[in-house]
């Protein structure tokens, strides 16, 4: 048994122009049938009720596309791509893991295996139903070049981000300078960039001085890019930053005037009545990220509360699991145990809201709101293409909440970004992710065993087995 929308071929979609005819087109206000849109020059040119389009555009072959939705990629506000090798060692950890795995790992890294891991990673978020991810950096020094390689040949949009901390672990405080020099440099390096947007980032607000915290987000401003942190994920972080300097480390952004629509804070799970204020006000975004809430955090971001006051959010992955449908629903799930059930509120959202946070409202945080996130006229054609000819959305009465609740990326049948087909039944269509996946099978073991990594947990197996002896 087969989809009817399976009958398609890769091939169907290699034309310079495309008329596609979908079942459902997911346009900003929701879905809608009986409607085409026509891709030319990486864009969307035309959009309307089928019998207009075609008519408006004689000499293209229609496509029909029946059982099938095409909505709009997902869009991964908060991704570290070169952490790819470690993903499965996070698993029982407590918090913070980044000192203990992330921090060693990655430094311990060679140009090979940061080529290697970015590959993965993109790799895992094109069969997740990503079009764009936002990496927050790298601590694999001078590394950066490899990322956006890999970004490339994978065709993934990215916002890259260069780490400009300028204090390191023992309290020596770097000369400024040279990392402003280099961060000017990166603002202006991807210029004629298809896919790639600058970015600059610090870690976390400890890690900086507080005129590096402020330097940053201006040249940040000043370009029209995006200054990314961590801020308020662990409560340990929190407690650090009020015993350094008095307050938390939000409330410290703010005071030193490093809030504003050119920054994303990720996690920003702890927050305060006046953080939550501060966030309204500046038109500072955040990158929910409900799967690292569920496997590593403290507590889970009121991300319906933030938007319905307004606050800019889109959802991220933190790397955890690149699964667009897995994480919208985790970011549904995390709102109603998180704050739904204690306030009888079994809407938590309406399905739409974790929807349109993971498409249009993560391309606004990300600083492409201009660029992709939707389907509409003149924005860049990143879109997915999702059989809904599977049981489980049949019967079909509410299709935006189906997709948050039920979709897998196994419907997935094409991924495309600017225009072109990435993915065909999650498989790349130009470059051999077998041999990817073989590359990674001999390299990825021998850079974890050479990394400085303390893991706290023990094996499922290690774990099984002394309980069973306590027992």
């Amino acid at each position: 048994m087969t989809s009817t929308a399976i009958g398609l071929t890769a091939e169907t979609f290699h034309a310079e122009t495309l008329l596609l005819l979908p079942e459902q087109l997911m346009l900003p206000s929701g879905p809608v049938g009986g409607h085409a849109v026509v891709v030319s020059g990486g864009r969307f040119t035309d959009i309307g009720p089928s019998a207009e389009v075609c008519a408006r555009h004689p000499s293209v072959t229609p496509q029909k596309l029946p059982r099938a939705l095409l909505m709009p990629g997902f869009i991964d506000a908060h991704h570290h791509l070169t952490q790819s090798f470690g993903k499965a060692l996070a698993f029982g950890e407590p918090s913070e893991i980044f000192r203990r795995i992330w921090v060693p790992m990655e430094a311990s890294l060679d140009e090979d295996c940061v080529l290697l891991a970015a590959r993965l990673a993109t790799l895992e978020s094109l069969r997740g139903g990503f079009t764009t991810v936002v990496d927050a950096g790298t601590r694999s020094i001078g590394q950066l070049d490899a990322i956006a390689t890999a970004c490339r040949e994978a065709g993934l949009r990215c916002v890259l981000g260069a780490i400009c901390n300028d204090k390191g672990g023992g309290g020596e405080i770097a000369d400024p300078e040279p990392i402003l020099t280099a961060a000017r440099r990166h603002l202006t390096r991807f210029e004629h960039d298809d896919l790639i947007h600058p970015s600059l980032a610090i870690s976390i607000p400890e890690v900086a001085t507080d005129g590096m915290l402020r330097s940053i987000s201006d040249l940040c401003a000043e370009a029209g890019a995006v200054f990314q942190t961590h801020a308020n994920e662990h409560l340990v972080a929190v407690e650090r930053s009020l015993v350094a300097c008095g307050r938390r480390p939000i409330q410290l952004l703010h005071h030193l005037g490093a809030l504003g629509p050119q920054v994303l804070l990720a996690h920003a799970t702890l927050l305060t009545s006046d953080e939550i204020v501060a966030l309204r006000d500046t038109g500072t975004a955040i990158a929910y990220n409900p799967v690292a809430t569920w496997w590593k955090g403290n507590a889970t971001a009121p991300a319906e509360l933030l938007a319905a006051l307004g606050v800019r959010i889109g959802i991220g992955t933190d790397g955890t699991r690149s699964d667009g449908f897995r994480m919208i629903d985790a970011a549904e799930a995390s709102q109603r145990l998180a704050f739904g059930l204690p306030s009888g509120d079994f809407s938590t959202g309406g399905g739409w809201l974790w929807f349109d946070r993971a498409t249009a409202g993560g391309a606004d945080a990300s600083g492409l709101a201009a660029i992709t996130g939707r389907i509409a006229p003149g924005f860049a054609a990143d879109f997915l293409i999702v059989d809904l000819d599977v049981p489980e959305m049949l019967p079909s009465w509410d299709l935006t909440w189906e997709l948050v609740r039920l979709a897998n990326r196994d419907q997935i049948i094409a991924n495309f970004v600017n225009g072109r087909l990435r993915l065909w039944r999650g498989w790349p269509v130009d470059w051999d992710a077998r041999a990817l996946m073989e590359q990674v099978r001999e390299r990825a073991a021998t850079a974890i065993a050479r990394a400085p990594i303390q893991r706290v947990h023990p094996t499922a197996a290690e774990h099984r087995a002394r309980t069973e002896a306590r027992s």
